[in-house]
């Protein structure tokens, strides 16, 4: 072919615009389209696989790192050794023994094989398989630390997990620590229990350092005390092969134990009490007046504490919880309390003014006000009376007199005074306020307004009073040590406490009366059968309305009377009987133990 043959041919032209703010152009031949397009595609590929890999490196690359290191790594959790809690004897009463647990380790588990090792796991630890997902999805599947799956396990299970090491090759058998209470059901209430963290109390309490499988404090002295008990986690960290075989220690970071804890608790009165109550639905609260240290609490219905330990099956939990209600500690619940308030009544009627030491009202059959008749308990009155016999015969028309005079505000006024309607400030957050109405409240509740009614109800320990136990052994203490308002306490700490007394400012003529009914309480009037021989004993009785069921009792008391060592206050519920005949002997048989034990 000639020159002049391909001159008169005209080249087909196809044009690219590149970087078009420069306006540059490129003219290429259509056999070269091709090939031009494919190297640009390639630009193109390469480029986003540049662009993706700086990505993968810098902006990602701590992620990345942190996922092959896991996936090279196994971190083993040392949980830390609770601590113990002793008696003020140095008696134990909550510990820590040695157990095994089994474990998943989540990153290496094989979503595959799960199905299997998951019913396989259901059947050998007697845990649904629904229990064993969520427990594997909490911590997330790509979690390179252990999840501890059951706890307390038996030799048979050891040896079943270790039988079937072909598909459980991921499930872990270490030793772990279980809490121990070797008292069983004794002092269940005032010590709690422990339990693993839930996933709405991890997530609450996550920012101080709870993980899952955190064993934590539920109730009593081990919730009280948590912070001090619970010690810091350790954990080993391991390295492994591509099999997941562990090929040395990486690190090891020690548990931190717990503090131990030395209770004002005294173990041996403790018994005392629980078995002078006996089965008899109630309480019983002995303190030391001058400090507000607890000896001993009791609540009954008692549970053992151990339960909690191992695994609760449903069987276990509903014979447990159908015993009356044994998780509820009465000793700071409140109730109606009855006479014994009266000790406040006296107060608040002598501190007024209004009323001497000396002075002397009648009593009658029963007391009118605003068209409401309050009888006296005897049914025909005690004829005229001072304070100090209207405490020992516990006259209602009296201490109602003595109400409707100073009135409700005055009343209620002294009632807060001596701690009632607040919490007491010991360490058992299931602790009950109890309850102080006022026109305020009820306005609120009954869109009603306070009534003289009202206050003389309020005046022997009814109406809409409510008082815990442990608060009614708090009042007995202001007048055992000359007018402090304590706060109990279940942590061995005599000059902290001595220091959060509370002086009343009461007049020392006051105090002199009240003293002196309470003693004569026991000498001469509803406490006889709390009378010790050889210490002179002072207190109250108590029985309280309680529709629609039978009455509660009551009773109070302190000794030494000159120089009281202890206060022991006895409830029992709907018992129907007097608060002298059927609190009264518990109360003797608490304090008898303890003048008897040596010091």
């Amino acid at each position: 072919m000639g020159l002049a043959n391909l001159v008169k041919k005209p080249v087909r032209k196809t044009t690219f615009r590149v970087n078009e703010p420069k306006k540059i152009w490129l003219t290429v031949g259509q056999k070269d389209q091709p090939i031009f397009i494919m190297i640009l595609i390639s630009l193109f590929l390469f480029g986003a696989i540049g662009l993706r890999l700086g990505y993968l490196q810098i902006v990602e690359g701590d992620k990345y790192s942190q996922k092959a290191d896991s996936n090279r790594t196994k971190i083993i959790p040392k949980p830390p050794v609770r601590g113990n809690l002793f008696d003020r004897k140095g008696r134990i009463l909550s510990a820590t023994k040695l157990s095994h647990s089994a474990y998943l380790w989540p990153a290496v588990q094989k979503q595959e094989n799960w199905l299997e090792i998951r019913s396989m796991l259901s059947n050998i630890l007697n845990i649904s398989e629904d229990k064993l997902q969520e427990l594997l999805e909490k911590e997330g599947y790509d979690s390179p630390t252990l999840v501890r799956i059951a706890r307390n396990l038996t030799p048979k299970q050891i040896t079943a997990i270790e039988e079937n090491r072909n598909i459980l090759s991921e499930v872990e058998v270490d030793t772990d620590t279980v809490r121990y209470y070797p008292h069983g059901k004794i002092g269940s209430h005032v010590l709690g229990y422990t339990r693993e963290i839930n996933g709405d109390e991890l997530k609450a309490r996550q920012s101080e350092g709870y993980r899952m499988g955190d064993v934590i404090g539920k109730m009593g002295a081990e919730a009280g005390l948590e912070s001090q008990l619970r010690g810091e986690w350790g954990g080993i960290l391991m390295e492994r092969d591509g099999s997941g075989k562990v090929i040395r220690k990486l690190g090891i970071k020690e548990a931190k134990a717990g503090n131990d804890v030395t209770l004002t608790i005294d173990l041996e009165l403790q018994k005392v009490a629980e078995k002078a109550l006996g089965e008899r639905k109630g309480a019983v609260v002995a303190l030391d007046p001058r400090d507000g240290g607890v000896l001993a609490m009791v609540s009954y219905p008692a549970f053992d504490p151990n339960i909690f330990s191992g695994r609760i099956t449903e069987q276990i939990w509903q014979e447990v919880q159908g015993k009356g209600n044994p998780f509820i500690n009465r000793a700071v619940v409140g109730f109606p309390p009855a006479s014994t308030f009266k000790i406040v009544t006296a107060t608040a009627g002598m501190e007024s003014g209004k009323y001497k030491p000396s002075t002397i009202l009648p009593t009658y059959a029963y007391l009118r006000v605003g068209g409401t008749a309050f009888g006296e308990w005897n049914r025909s009155g005690f004829g005229p009376m001072g304070f100090v016999s209207a405490m020992a015969w516990s006259s209602n028309t009296f201490f109602g007199q003595i109400g409707n005079g100073i009135g409700g505000e005055k009343l209620i006024e002294w009632s807060r005074k001596y701690g009632f309607g607040s919490p007491t400030g010991i360490e058992l957050k299931e602790e009950s306020a109890g309850l102080i109405a006022d026109n305020e409240w009820k306005q609120k509740r009954f869109n009603w307004d306070w009534t003289v009614g009202d206050t003389v109800n309020m005046s022997i320990g009814q109406g809409f009073t409510l008082a815990t136990p442990l608060q009614v052994a708090v009042m007995f203490a202001v007048p055992a040590n000359g007018g402090y308002r304590v706060v109990p306490h279940l942590e061995q700490d005599k000059a902290t406490y001595m220091s959060k007394r509370e002086s009343l400012n009461i007049k020392p003529e006051t105090i002199k009366a009240v003293k002196e009914g309470l003693r004569a309480v026991i000498t001469r009037g509803t406490g006889g059968k709390a009378a010790l021989s050889g210490v002179a004993v002072a207190g109250k009785s108590g029985t309280a309305e309680a529709p629609p069921g039978k009455s509660h009792a009551w009773f109070g008391a302190y000794a030494p009377y000159e120089n009281p060592e202890i206060v022991v206050v006895a409830f029992v519920e709907h018992s129907g009987g007097g608060g002298g005949s059927t609190a009264g002997p518990i109360v003797r048989e608490v304090l008898e133990a303890y003048f008897k034990s040596p010091k």
